[in-house]
């Protein structure tokens, strides 16, 4: 009987083993799912769900379409028509393989959406002489200048990316050298900036990645769509938010399976009476979505409000304008675990806090900091108004704690913390802070790089700052205040544009110069300069060294026509720039 017994519980174990463990969202318990919903099935092929079943307590059955995703087992269905505000949805179907299928559901509830006029706020860049570059070849680049301060022959190699904007020059995606010198600029489209400017992974290949959009006037959020470039600088793909939303400007992060975890917020009807608002406000939910990149679909959308109580705030309703949003949680990390399990933990501004949040149910399976922390915070590892948590290969977490606004510490840092997951407890094992002090009020970022030394965006404030592991400063930059950069990091790039070089003209009486750049370029070493009569009859004259972004190169003679090649370190030529003329 025994053994009959353990041949039963093997049978069962097996067959929950083969069940697959779906992800459906919107989960379970969502108060304020999109109108626009798509339902999301992820664990399992689209040829393992059938029998889908979606009805609205006011719309009804709903039919439509199921579509499969490109980088993870999984499929949405696509409804034909949208939910009603205020009504709740069940949605179910059955999942798995033949002889080990389950039903698995989600009932949710659709959200009121507020009458509320977004506002965009205008940035109108600033420009005083020493602190916006100009360029002869590429008069539509207007950068901010970069100006080291100090430079430590033990800093590490690689270029800086930085995302400048509210302040002097263009706002836009920066690339620089760790002299300061301009590798490469891309400006942002009018009424738009860009943030979060990084080298990622994307189908084995390196690609740059940003956002790209708009800020309404105080949310403190973005709206807009997450760019990824090749190293030609060419457009790859671009990341959209589903079920009606836009990609926010915090976090985008490409996955090895080639889907992509991304921010975004919403605006909803909420009764805010209890923490101090009105009965008919408005709340800014943050929310999270795992998006399939080539396909666009969402693969998974988890909520703020549902998961975490609008009471664990920091912040007050009542502390914003009349018929403001309130902005209770304010996400503005995602990082996947490193042991491979899927789940991932999210940074909370407004609460103080850090979430780990399982992949499959989207519960949260603990919580370090915040007014109901998981584990005891050690000496100094307390936090507030901090910005991208990040697991490290070591299991540590890295943050950047701001400290302000308003003010809670006196100076903002970047901090490392260790878990003691036995004895549930929190340890303080690494802390940089800036000399002379730097107090944040927003944004910020802690980069750790390959060789164990930490590089600092201290956000608002327009610093970047390498450590050394004993915390030590080996790098310190800056752009000219009140710029200011999102993140700030090193990587060492390497890229060649796919447009041809540029080659401009000044004349001054007798006097002709040319300038020459390629901007993105990394590999020039040197320019050849082909001169001639005609556009036809252009041949080499002089071979100069490439001098930082920018080469001007005087010439003799009063030629017509002139075009510039780029040399690479062997000599051979890497691009030809259009013909000019004189």
């Amino acid at each position: 009987m025994v053994l009959a017994l353990l041949a039963g519980m093997t049978l069962a174990a097996t067959a929950a083993e083969a069940t697959p463990a779906v992800a459906v969202s919107p989960l379970n318990g969502t108060p304020d799912a999109s109108p626009d919903a798509q339902i999301s099935f992820l664990g399992v092929p689209a040829k393992e769900i059938s029998g889908i079943s979606v009805v609205g307590s006011r719309s009804g059955s709903h039919s439509g379409k199921l579509e499969s995703y490109a980088s993870s087992p999984g499929a949405s269905f696509l409804p034909a028509r949208g939910f009603t505000q205020g009504e709740r949805v069940t949605a179910s179907a059955t999942v798995g393989p033949k002889g080990h299928t389950a039903r698995v559901s989600t009932t949710f509830t659709v959200a009121r959406l507020p009458d509320y006029h977004i506002m965009v706020k205008s940035f109108t860049p600033l420009s005083k002489a020493g602190l916006v570059q100009n360029f002869v070849s590429a008069p539509n680049l207007q950068p901010p200048i970069m100006e080291v301060i100090a430079h430590s022959p033990q800093a590490s190699p690689g270029d800086l990316f930085v995302t400048p904007t509210h302040g002097y020059g263009q706002s836009g995606a920066m690339i620089a050298n760790s002299s300061g010198g301009l590798v490469w600029f891309h400006s942002a489209p009018t009424g738009e900036i860009d943030t979060d400017l990084q080298a990622q992974t994307y189908e084995g290949k390196p690609v740059l990645t940003f956002w790209q959009g708009e800020v309404p006037e105080r949310l403190g959020v973005g709206f807009g769509r997450d760019e990824i470039y090749s190293t030609a600088y060419t457009p790859v793909a671009t990341v959209s938010a589903g079920n009606g939303y836009h990609a926010d400007l915090h976090e985008m992060q490409i996955t090895p399976q080639g889907s992509a975890f991304i921010t975004a917020y919403s605006l909803v009807d909420a009764d805010l009476s209890a923490e101090g608002g009105s009965s008919n406000g408005i709340l800014q939910d943050a929310l999270l979505q795992e998006i399939d990149i080539k396909t666009g679909l969402v693969m998974f959308e988890w909520h703020a409000d549902g998961h975490v109580a609008l009471s664990d705030s920091y912040s007050s309703p009542s502390s914003y304008d009349p018929g403001q949003p309130w902005d209770f949680f304010h996400m503005n990390s995602i990082s996947v675990d490193p042991w491979g399990d899927g789940n991932f933990i999210i940074s909370s501004r407004n609460t103080w806090a850090a979430y780990e949040i399982n992949h499959v149910s989207g519960a949260i399976m603990w919580r370090l900091g915040g007014r109901h922390p998981s584990f005891k915070m050690g000496s100094g590892t307390g936090f507030a108004w901090q910005h991208d948590v990040r697991w490290q290969p070591d299991h540590t977490l890295t943050l950047f704690d701001d400290g302000a606004v308003p003010k809670v510490h006196s100076e903002s840092r970047a901090i490392r913390e260790s878990i003691d997951w036995a004895n549930r407890s929190v340890t303080l094992v690494g802390r940089y802070v800036h000399t002379p002090p730097i107090l944040t009020g927003s944004q910020g970022n802690d980069e750790v790089l390959a060789d164990g030394d930490s590089l600092v965006g201290w956000g608002e404030e327009p610093y970047i700052t390498e450590f050394d592991a004993a915390g030590q400063m080996l790098f310190d930059a800056r752009l000219p205040s009140p710029g200011q950069s999102y993140r700030a990091y090193r990587f060492e790039w390497n890229a060649q544009p796919a447009y041809p070089p540029s080659l401009g003209v000044r004349t001054s009486g007798e006097a002709t110069t040319l300038y020459t750049s390629w901007n993105g370029a990394t590999d020039v070493t040197g320019w050849t300069i082909l001169a001639g009569e005609s556009p036809t009859t252009l041949a080499p004259t002089a071979t100069t060294p490439a001098t930082g972004f920018e080469t001007s190169i005087p010439v003799a003679g009063d030629v017509a026509y002139y075009a510039a090649q780029a040399l690479g370190s062997a000599g051979q030529v890497l691009g030809t720039s259009a013909t000019v003329k004189r």
